[in-house]
């Protein structure tokens, strides 16, 4: 496909998620050689159940040759985005998808800013430091989480009784299970 492309041209694939990282087949080759010559001008990470035919994760690829942003590559994490229109299927809304189309616009504009856990711009050499693999997560990082002002400690403390009466539950449920198996003949 980008042999096809003219000069200018521009091409979006929607690819599997294996793709972005994979060094089968020669594929590790391939991507290595497409981002050397500086063709990928985004990676977004996509959220599952978005087709109705599979539920699997895929990867919206954008290459052009003659890019704006030369020797620089955006990456979005938008697997958080949408929302269930029923149990398998998800949806965008259309500020999800002006949100997108923004991020894009303002890339290509040179005006973006990083949003750490969304979006964020790497050099060709940054790539190049993670073995040319093109996983959104790898370059935009884990948003921000609001400190909730409970000290480590306490947090802690509650977290492993809450843990410990757990475990003491799940001990009940397994002797009950045990019992009511016993009951009917079957020993574990």
């Amino acid at each position: 496909m980008i042999h096809h492309l003219a000069p200018g041209g521009k091409i979006g694939l929607v690819l599997a998620n294996g793709a972005l990282s994979t060094q089968s087949s020669g594929e590790g080759e391939i991507r290595k050689k497409i981002i050397e010559d500086d063709l990928i001008e985004g990676i977004i990470a996509m959220p599952t159940q978005l087709f109705y035919s599979v539920t699997i994760p895929v990867t919206l690829w954008f290459i052009t040759k003659g890019k704006k942003q030369k020797g620089k590559t955006l990456f979005i994490d938008a697997r958080k985005m949408g929302h269930m229109v029923d149990r398998k299927h998800r949806d965008f809304s259309d500020e999800d998808i002006q949100k997108l189309a923004d991020t894009f616009a303002a890339f290509q504009d040179g005006t973006l800013e990083d949003v750490k856990g969304f979006c964020s711009v790497a050099a060709l050499q940054d790539i190049a430091k993670q073995d040319y693999i093109l996983t959104p997560g790898r370059y935009v990082g884990i948003e921000e989480q609001e400190d909730d002002g409970e000290p480590f400690e306490e947090k802690m403390a509650r977290f492993t009784s809450e843990l410990s009466d757990m475990f003491a539950k799940s001990h009940e449920l397994e002797d009950e299970i045990r019992r009511k198996l016993g009951a009917i003949g079957y020993e574990i």
